[in-house]
């Protein structure tokens, strides 16, 4: 008992407590295709998602811009992170949803990543892992 906090709440073994693995898919798109993306989602089923706005660059490694007439290189290209937490079994519907709403064909469209999620707790109601989604 030494080793454990005093608000240290045991949690049920996830093969026990039947519970599936949990994916967190994070996907990097063009700002103005946000709205179509979340739409594309919603109606798959996907209701909670974190948006952050971030700055980064791929294959097109900037550009160059012209104000007031000096032209200088924008190596950092405004972007929309956006990440979902959801259950395995949605990863492909998912990647299928965003990267349908996402796509110009031009470059600099995006990524998606997927990555593996061991815990989920809501704070409110202390639900845990899948439930907690």
């Amino acid at each position: 008992m030494a080793n454990q906090s005093r608000n240290a709440r045991p949690r049920p073994d996830r093969a026990q407590a039947g519970i599936g693995p949990m994916k967190i898919v994070m996907a990097i798109i063009k700002p103005f295709k946000l709205e179509e993306v979340r739409d594309a989602l919603t109606a798959i089923g996907v209701h909670g998602l974190t948006v952050t706005e971030v700055k980064g660059y791929g294959r097109q490694k900037g550009h160059t811009e012209i104000y007031r007439g000096a032209e200088y290189a924008v190596s950092f290209l405004p972007k929309i992170k956006i990440e979902v937490a959801i259950a395995s079994e949605q990863v492909d519907k998912t990647i299928d949803a965003i990267t349908s709403a996402a796509k110009t064909g031009q470059i600099g469209d995006g990524k998606i990543f997927v990555i593996n999620l061991d815990h989920a707790v809501r704070i409110r109601t202390g639900e845990a892992d899948a439930a907690a989604l």
